[in-house]
């Protein structure tokens, strides 16, 4: 047989097969259904530029293109107008906060003003002298007569035209809306959570809604991409170290199924911050304007346990410096907290004003001016003391604060469940605990087995049965599998709850009530930042980790960029680290301004380089993907233990 023959045989074979095909569908023969599965990521070449980063915070949004060298910070605030005339009108407190009108609040003031005193006293300057201390009585003389001088009739400083009635405003539009005007304002997120709250506009649906508004006209606006065009490019998120996962979940469904991103990327902070930093482990410390997150980061994973967030931040230090200028008889006599206008001067005094140098004291003479809508420029002398140092200290003496009754440390919590995600925790810990009892009566049972009556039957039959009954892939393979991996995806904070085999379920309760009491204790007490440090540190499960820790602390956020900050921060870390680890650290470092960058812009930093490594190919999720199985997507894709 020729070669051409035999290609011809081979033809016919093959239309034989299809004919056969066709035949079969046509009769209705079935053909084997495969079942649904999570598909594997497309590989493909990213282009960086059609990648948007979205780092929200409680009082600024960061958005830029990866490719952009910095990105766009707008305050993150929406003044949405009233829908019926005559409605009362509604504003998000700034620099005011629950918990500090109690009767305790000065008293505690007071008592932490004193430690802040003493500290202040015992460290010495560079010089080896103690500081003198200056009282606020001393500068309360000569600012109590202080006038201002006006230097322009007009500030030239106007409020947001609001003529064309728009339906809401966005950043510094927003904050400039005249309080006349029939407009609410709100912040969308507080503490880096939702704002949710009984008041207008405090649903979860209306707080997405804001962030869909302001994120969108920053999309249009400032990056000038049209909203119909989203569809081609993909979205990086970054979200908190201490995260809310329902928020998460909403607000990824917000961005690729509203807003219509192609892809989107969710990535922790903290470890956001290492890439933008260039360190590989860090013990990363974010001080923002109304939370402070510590968490231990070590090649590209965060420390679950070493994971701290506390209820304070840069907006506290400003209004404690408020409290000690009023107390120093402030010039600006009309000053108020429940003021928009007034919280941004407050602001900026604090920034221009505040240090944490010890070798700086005495009184010295300041000025700043005020200029507000219809109202005249004025310029104010001011004499300051020991103010601008004892303001910035709060944070390592909270009490300062006069915040009581509220949570001042939170931790990551556990899952409450997602009715979408069925192979959550919840059900690892129950596989857990059925293989647990099943395996100890198995063993109970052969070690006492009898060769013959219904025991002896019932040992033969229970030696596999219960675990051939578990699903699949938590069966059979549990001493080297199943239990192992859910371990490792509950972390060790966690993994203590997973309780012995064979104990009931009345002492896995007793033992989870117990640990939820020792967590609210500890919550409801305000950690300084130096020692939320250490303990965050100290929670490292080995001692190689806590030195690599120890030697590189990375400064990020807003809240701490104060001069001085990074030896004052320094020396009480050594100062109170355990002396065990000084002889075993080499140099304990604190690093403020990594690549001499602005910390404000080093989490936003990352997210951009994360968009540039081959590696985040598999993280990415699809708009599609995301329709068809929700939120179990962020639990095969997330970079982080979901």
């Amino acid at each position: 047989m020729t070669q051409a023959e035999k290609e011809l045989e081979c033809g016919g074979k093959e239309k034989e097969k299809e004919r056969d095909k066709e035949k079969e569908q046509q009769r209705g023969v079935k053909r084997p259904i495969t079942p649904a599965v999570i598909p594997e990521p497309i590989h493909e070449q990213i282009q960086t530029n059609f990648v948007i980063v979205i780092n929200p915070g409680s009082r600024s949004v960061r958005i830029g293109r990866a490719t952009d060298t910095l990105p766009v910070t707008v305050p993150h605030v929406i003044a949405r107008r009233h829908k019926q005339s005559g409605q009362p009108r509604y504003e998000d407190p700034w620099l005011l906060r629950d918990g500090l009108n109690k009767p305790e609040s000065n008293e505690q003031r007071q008592n932490g003003l004193k430690m802040v005193d003493q500290a202040i006293w015992s460290k010495k300057m560079s010089n080896g002298v103690r500081r003198t201390p200056v009282s606020s009585e001393q500068a309360r003389a000569y600012n109590c007569q202080i006038r201002p001088a006006v230097l322009d009739s007009s500030s030239r400083v106007k409020w947001t035209s609001t003529g064309h009635h728009p339906a809401y405003l966005v950043g510094d539009e927003a904050l400039c809306v005249n309080p006349s005007d029939c407009y609410n304002i709100h912040w969308p997120i507080v503490r880096g959570q939702f704002n949710i709250h009984s008041g207008p506009g405090g649903s979860m649906t209306a707080v997405l809604a804001d962030l869909e508004a302001i994120w969108s006209q920053i999309i249009q606006k400032h990056l000038e991409i049209p909203l119909k065009d989203l569809k081609y490019y993909r979205c990086i998120l970054l979200v908190p170290t201490i995260y809310n996962r329902q928020h998460i979940k909403e607000v990824v469904n917000m961005l690729l199924l509203n807003m219509g991103f192609s892809a989107i990327i969710v990535h922790q902070e903290s470890v956001c911050a290492t890439f933008g930093s260039g360190l590989s482990s860090a013990c990363v410390v974010d001080v923002g304007d109304q939370k402070t997150s510590i968490c231990c980061v070590e090649d590209g994973v965060s420390h679950r346990n070493s994971r701290l967030c506390l209820a304070y931040g840069g907006s506290d230090v400003t209004r404690t410096f408020f409290w000690l200028l009023q107390r120093a008889g402030f010039p600006y006599r009309d000053c108020q907290l429940s003021k928009r206008l007034d919280c941004q001067l407050l602001q900026h005094l604090k920034e221009i004003f505040c240090h944490l140098n010890q070798d700086i004291s005495g009184l010295q003479d300041h000025e700043f001016q005020t200029r507000f809508p219809e109202a005249p420029a004025l310029l104010y002398q001011i004499r300051l003391g020991d103010e601008k140092l004892q303001a910035p200290m709060g944070l390592f003496y909270p009490t300062t604060f006069g915040i009581v009754g509220q949570k001042m440390t939170l931790l990551q919590h556990r899952y409450q469940g997602d009715a979408e995600d069925p192979h959550d925790e919840h059900y690892l810990l129950s596989t857990q605990s059925k293989q647990d009892q099943s395996s100890k009566s198995a063993s109970d049972r052969r070690a006492g087995a009898r060769p013959v009556g219904l025991d002896g039957e019932m040992s033969s039959q229970c030696g596999f049965g219960e675990t051939s009954e578990l699903p699949r892939g938590c069966g059979g393979g549990v001493g080297s599998g199943g239990v192992m991996q859910g371990e490792m995806e509950l972390g060790p904070s966690q993994g203590e709850s997973l309780m012995g085999a064979g104990e009931t379920e009345e002492s896995l309760s007793g033992h989870l009530s117990r640990k939820t009491a020792i967590m609210s204790q500890f919550e409801s007490k305000a950690l300084g930042l130096d020692k939320a440090i250490l303990h965050s540190i100290d929670c490292c499960a080995s001692d190689e980790t806590k030195r690599k820790m120890y030697s590189s602390i990375l400064i990020v956020g807003g809240g701490l960029m104060f001069h001085g900050a990074q030896e004052f921060l320094l020396h009480r870390i050594i100062n109170k680290m355990p002396p065990s680890f000084r002889r075993l650290v080499d140099n304990v470092e604190v690093i403020t301004r990594p690549k001499d960058m602005d910390p404000r812009l080093i989490m936003w930093k990352g997210g951009a380089v994360l968009a540039c490594l081959d590696t985040t190919q598999e993280m990415w999720i699809h708009q599609r993907e995301w329709q068809r199985f929700g939120v179990r997507m962020l639990r095969e894709r997330a970079a982080f233990v979901w």
